[in-house]
């Protein structure tokens, strides 16, 4: 029988027993479609209905530092420069790229590219936005959406309409911005921290007193129907002063969080592997376990914060190997999304409902592979999205091989000759937002106020 006291939640109070309920139900290895059977049973249909399926994308925010960006542009080249086969230019794949044939705009492939086999929607879009932060592990002029507004707090905000345990991640250092509405970002000092910041603030979570005894007691009814439908009896513990204890939760969660050395194997992470992308690795593998249990929607992971000068020094294809494990790791990581239902909507898959963004301080100038120099031309920045068919893709303005820039129009999508990347850095943003927010431009503009991005959303998702 439904509760009373739980029918009657509103705002905070029914966001944070649905934070609780999933908690609960993740530590007792519950099946999403059981946890909103009993949710129902307790709390109500509309209660249910209100965790059944995510209006948000959850998403994973890769903040490259300290010079580091300049990798993943191997991995996702300037079109131009992909397209060369002679010169110095700082590309590992000289006369092997290939151009890719599902993209709305031009874009080029590098052998180890990820997601090169997936579906059109799953292409990355490119985006000039930002200018050089030369060197700092904290950029922020790629990740803007408007004055004084962060594009991370801003898409933390949005993402807060569907409640999560801890609803933003993040490893130090980072620039989380400021937004409207957005939640406080939970930080940690390195992956292996995700771990117990998980247990830790489930723990807080359930042993935080209700406000009554009413509703203390309407949450322990909610926990024995819990653990019945789990079919773990022996699990039913003292609901003291309206607290689960936490030692319970803490050892399951830690259990189901952990990378594996199976997990590993998948991405490719052996004892050789550099510790900078090893942790990229980790990071993500914790990232889709926190997902499948639906214990965050948003994961801020540092990416490769070395200063990669020397990169090309023992030839034009020294940096291979490094740029191959970073592309394997972000192909395991598709693939373990592919493979899991999204707790929020069993219909689907994580990887139908999750947005991937990289940005950072500088990408390093693609024009010559000596010392790869700090210095892009016309001090141009980038930012990448996986916008998961919310998002036209290619490349949207770029670098060319004469070392001239392009921007672009974002109302249209076309190509402005010569136009700073600054001037593109919050329709960026809000285009990130906007995949997050699955097509709610509405939404969007609570943040942004700039001009049109018609030309690199796909309205028809609105």
């Amino acid at each position: 029988m439904a509760s009373d006291h739980l029918k009657n939640l509103r705002g905070s109070s029914r966001r944070d027993f649905i934070r609780w309920g999933t908690a609960i139900a993740a530590a007792l290895g519950l099946e999403r479609s059981r946890f909103l059977n009993v949710l129902g049973d307790t709390g109500g249909v509309a209660l249910a209905d209100t965790a059944s399926c995510a209006s948000t994308m959850k998403s994973v925010h890769l903040v490259a530092g300290n010079g580091g960006f300049a990798w993943f542009q191997l991995l996702w080249p300037h079109v131009d420069i992909a397209k060369q086969t002679t010169g110095n230019f700082a590309f590992h794949a000289m006369g092997k790229a290939t151009a890719a044939t599902t993209t709305d705009k031009p874009f080029m492939y590098a052998p180890e590219t990820p997601w090169q086999k997936l579906g059109a929607g799953k292409q990355v879009s490119a985006f000039m936005a930002g200018a050089n932060e030369t060197h700092t592990n904290t950029p922020q002029t790629a990740s803007t959406i408007g004055t004084g507004t962060g594009m991370l707090a801003a898409i933390a905000a949005i993402q807060s309409a569907n409640p999560t345990l801890l609803p933003v991640i993040g490893i130090n250092p980072l620039v989380f911005g400021a937004a409207p509405g957005a939640p406080a970002v939970a930080t940690v000092a390195n992956p292996a921290g995700l771990v117990d910041l998980f247990n830790s603030a489930a723990s807080k979570a359930l042993l935080l007193k209700p406000e009554n005894a009413a509703l203390a007691e309407a949450y322990y009814k909610a926990f024995l129907s819990l653990n019945a439908a789990a079919g773990k009896q022996t699990m039913t513990s003292p609901f003291q002063n309206g607290k689960v204890a936490m030692n319970l939760l803490g050892k399951n969660l830690a259990s189901q969080l952990m990378p594996t050395v199976a997990d590993q194997t998948k991405y490719g992470i052996t004892q050789g592997t550099a510790t900078a992308v090893a942790d990229i690795g980790n990071a993500l593998i914790t990232a889709v376990k926190a997902f499948k249990l639906g214990l965050t929607s948003s994961l801020i992971i540092p990416a490769l914060r070395d200063d990669p000068h020397g990169a090309f020094g023992a030839g034009a294809t020294a940096p291979t190997a490094r740029v191959a494990a970073l592309g394997k790791i972000l192909d395991a990581f598709m693939a373990d999304c592919g493979a899991a239902n999204d707790p929020a909507c069993s219909s689907k898959s994580l990887a139908d409902n999750v947005v991937l963004t990289v940005h950072g301080d500088t990408p390093k100038t693609p024009l010559d592979q000596a010392g790869w120099a700090d210095n892009t031309p016309r001090n141009s920045n980038w930012l990448y999205v996986m916008g998961n068919g919310y998002l036209k893709t290619g490349w949207f303005g770029g670098v060319k091989a004469d070392g001239t820039v392009d921007g672009f129009d974002p109302a249209t999508g076309n190509v402005v000759a010569g136009q700073a990347s600054t001037v593109t850095a919050n329709a960026a943003a809000a285009a990130a937002a906007f995949a997050v927010a699955k097509g709610d431009m509405r939404r969007v503009q609570d943040f942004y106020r700039g001009t049109s991005v018609n030309g690199i959303i796909v309205p028809t998702k609105m």
